[in-house]
């Protein structure tokens, strides 16, 4: 290892431009000319349209144009598509249209109504105050649990009963046969509560078009430009992809909320060659809490059967997920795909049903959420796994013992499609134990009510299936494009390095670590490696970031193409050595004749190529750039122990914590200090889930009540904890890297850390978030309480 190379801790290239003010985001982007747009949005949850008349708004000063959905529908425009119809349904997928603009109906507070573009912004804003909607409310459903009644309102024609499929996975008949035999059944009831991304930099869409060549330009805050570049102009403007360009600039955190493709790119783009100017929309964050995706939102029955030793014989879950008004680009893959299939855990599980009811309501849309899927089951999992060892006396830490997968199975077949390909869970185990000091938990707990708190400490044994890549899978689940991603490397005379790459940054580091594995990998000055991203002109083809699969899939991908420079560098060296390609070895950016000190540096190599006064041109062409796509045989599969302590005030019901210990196995690690910064940020998402963020729609009415952050709670720092952190390797088998994912792990793993920790102190179950006003009410219900 190099101080710059792969398991150095280099500090990030990227942050000098962040930390001077320097960076450029897609707001800081402004075009000649442009225009800007104000959206008016629905203020009722569900309501039919009877009339818009917008003859005052178009009147007004600077205004350019005032467009509703009949103007979508006259010029044609396709509605925003969904990349994802997951297969295994028991009921037709029930897909119902989600047009620009809407057309006759509105199905969720902050649903587009209107669009108004003006010479500025206020102008724009003060003429879509002037539109008139003539609304007729309709009832109202905001609950997944209660979408498929009878008695509520269809939100949909196309989908009856609010329905969007029923779903499932597993071989139910085997399940029910094991429960049937079970000594032991815990059963749990859970929700899975809604949440905000909240990503820092609200979304912004700059859409232009150029007459002379007629092509469009979208500057969006999107996490895979290609993908978006795909959908908007195959689906939306029904043209050819090489006549639209998509620039992702710096993007300030994503979480999920922008990887969809949204109705607003759709619209400033179209209305560029409508009106003949670029035209500008940036949300507010009022706008934000509205209509950027949300995540989670699950209702949940499930059941773990056990043999007399606490073996465990099943899993049965049944959930009702909620897609809110409109299908996502990828919501139906969070509530499925991304969520059954890790239900095993790190356990050996036999037999394992899960069913999910995918449902409409008059909500913001769901799509990913960091983890997207893998926080929901390793929630019911965890939570299900304590709960039956306090039911059958077996200690929690004894329990799992007794069921992980034991390191000489692995590659281990789970009964839920996913193989998991490598592991070994004890020593993570064991070490997280030994780092929290669990064996002096008793004497911090006497200590605590010495002092009138209530002490508790949680546990969480994870796994995640991420790097999503394989296109094989990807197509036989329901994806509408295959996951692979690309790289090629760019060589010049002077020995730099020019990286283009599919994957996009939004805060992990990439300028850095891929730079690294550059700089690793071909012995050049890691200051010498540039890395290119987010522009679809100067990118050849990717997928984005999401689901952790940067390094491992966009990674390799980058390792691959550097490795196809090498051996064509063998080939240029054998030639200017003399001697046979098969005796040149590379090594520490040197290619050398095998037993012999005769040796040309990658940078001699690099200008011998670029320059060919003495090339056999003959053999081989000049350059030594590479291109490589890179689809991986599987996902790759983290895995970890967290351990929470807290201190819980009864009086007052304020959760405290005290010790958070995390010990993951990430495979190989390319950069550690930016690792331990991912599992920071991770951890910190699941404490906001677990303890204070809560999206809360009114029942009656469809209003979003948590609509700032007067109402929605974010984690600050005071609310954390200094993070005791510790790896294992574990590498991949079948990626050149050997590396897993980090980026998502700690909003899977905290969740259920801290509310078994919680349940720990309080001795009763409670749901999330477990806010001081719910911890309280929960240790007034304890039986001792009422006495």
């Amino acid at each position: 290892m190099t101080d710059t190379g792969i398991g150095a801790s280099v500090r990030r290239k990227e942050d000098n431009r962040f930390l001077t003010g320097r960076g450029r985001y897609t707001d800081d982007i402004n075009r000649t000319g442009q225009a800007y747009a104000c959206f008016l949005r629905s203020p009722h949850a569900h309501a039919k349209i009877d009339g818009i008349d917008t003859g005052a708004a178009k009147n007004a000063p600077g205004v350019i144009a005032v467009l509703t959905g009949d103007d979508v529908a006259a010029d044609g425009l396709g509605g925003i598509p969904c990349g994802f119809a997951p297969t295994g349904v028991q009921a037709p997928h029930n897909a119902p249209p989600r047009p620009a603009l809407v057309q006759g109906k509105v199905c969720f507070v902050g649903d587009l109504v209107a669009m108004v573009i003006a010479d500025d912004l206020n102008q724009a804003k003060d003429a879509a105050e002037l539109i008139q909607v003539d609304y007729q409310e309709l009832p109202a459903n905001v609950d997944p649990a209660k979408a498929t009644d009878s008695s509520t309102t269809r939100i949909h024609e196309a989908a009856e009963n609010n329905l969007y499929a029923d779903w499932g996975l597993g071989d139910k008949e085997a399940t029910d046969q094991a429960f049937a035999q079970a000594h032991h059944v815990t059963k749990i009831d859970l929700i899975n509560n809604r949440q905000i991304p909240n990503a820092m930099e609200p979304r912004c869409s700059i859409g232009e078009y150029d007459q002379a060549d007629e092509s469009y330009t979208l500057y969006t805050t999107t996490q895979n430009p290609h993908v978006t570049r795909l959908l908007l102009a195959a689906y939306v403007l029904q043209i050819p992809e090489h006549k639209l360009r998509v620039v992702s600039a710096d993007v300030g955190g994503g979480f999920g909320s922008k990887i969809p493709h949204y109705p607003e790119e759709a619209l400033v783009t179209w209305t560029a060659k409508k009106v003949g100017r670029p035209v500008k929309w940036t949300a507010e964050r009022s706008e934000s809490f509205l209509s950027d995706t949300h995540g989670r939102d699950h209702v949940t029955r499930a059941e773990l059967a056990l043999d007399e030793n606490g073996k465990f014989l099943a899993l049965r879950v049944h959930t009702s997920a909620s897609l809110g008004a409109y299908l996502s680009t990828f919501g139906a893959m969070s509530t499925t795909y991304l969520y059954a299939p890790v239900l095993s855990g790190q356990y050996i599980i036999p037999a394992i049903y899960c069913g999910v009811t995918i449902v409409f309501t008059n909500t913001a849309p769901i799509d990913a959420e960091r983890g997207a899927g893998r926080p929901e089951a390793t929630y019911l999992v965890e939570r299900l796994v304590e709960n039956a060892a306090r039911e059958t006396g077996i200690d929690r830490i004894e329990i799992r013992r007794r069921n992980f997968i034991p390191e000489d199975a692995f590659p281990y077949q789970t009964p839920v499609v996913l193989a998991y390909d490598s592991g070994n869970y004890a020593p993570i185990l064991d070490k997280a134990l030994e780092m929290a000091d669990r064996a002096g938990f008793e004497t911090r707990n006497a200590d605590a009510k010495s002092r009138g708190k209530l002490r508790g400490i949680g546990f969480c044994t994870y796994i995640e299936a991420c790097g999503i890549a394989p296109s094989n899978v990807a197509g036989a689940i329901g994806a509408g494009i295959g996951l692979y991603e690309s790289a090629e490397v760019r060589f010049a005379v002077t020995g730099a390095v020019t990286v283009f790459t599919g994957s996009h940054q939004h805060g992990q580091g990439h300028e850095t670590t891929f730079a690294q594995i550059v700089a690793d990998r071909l012995g050049v000055p890691f200051d010498s490696v540039d890395i290119v991203h987010g522009d679809t002109a100067r990118v050849q083809w990717g997928h984005g970031t999401y689901g952790s699969r940067s390094l491992a899939v966009g990674g390799s991908a980058i390792a691959v193409a550097c490795d196809k420079a090498i051996e064509k560098g063998k080939k240029v060296a054998a030639h200017l050595l003399e001697a046979s390609v098969t005796d040149i070895e590379f090594k520490d950016g040197n290619f050398t004749v095998s037993g012999t000190d005769q040796s040309k540096s990658f940078g001699e190599i690099i200008a011998a190529a670029m320059v060919p006064h003495n090339f056999p041109l003959d053999e081989m062409e000049p350059g030594l750039d590479q291109r490589s796509f890179y689809d991986p045989k599987n996902f790759t599969f983290p895995a970890g122990c967290h351990i929470c302590e807290v201190e819980i005030d009864p009086d007052t019901g304020v959760v405290k914590i005290v010790n958070w210990t995390a010990v993951d196995d990430f495979g190989k690690i390319v950069n550690p200090m930016i690792v331990e910064g991912q599992i920071h940020g991770g951890v910190a998402h699941g404490i906001g889930q677990a303890l204070l963020e809560n999206c809360v729609y009114d029942p009656e009415s469809g209003q979003l009540l948590t609509g700032s952050y007067m109402d929605y709670c974010m984690p600050r720092a005071d609310d954390l904890p200094n993070f005791n952190l510790g790896f294992t390797e574990t590498p991949c088998p079948h990626n050149p890297l050997g590396v897993k994912g980090c980026g998502e792990a700690g909003a899977i793993a905290a969740p259920p850390a801290l509310i078994n920790a919680v349940i720990d102190a309080i001795g009763v179950d409670i749901d999330m978030p477990a806010t001081p006003e719910k911890v309280w009410r929960a240790l007034q219900s304890r039986p001792q309480a009422a006495e």
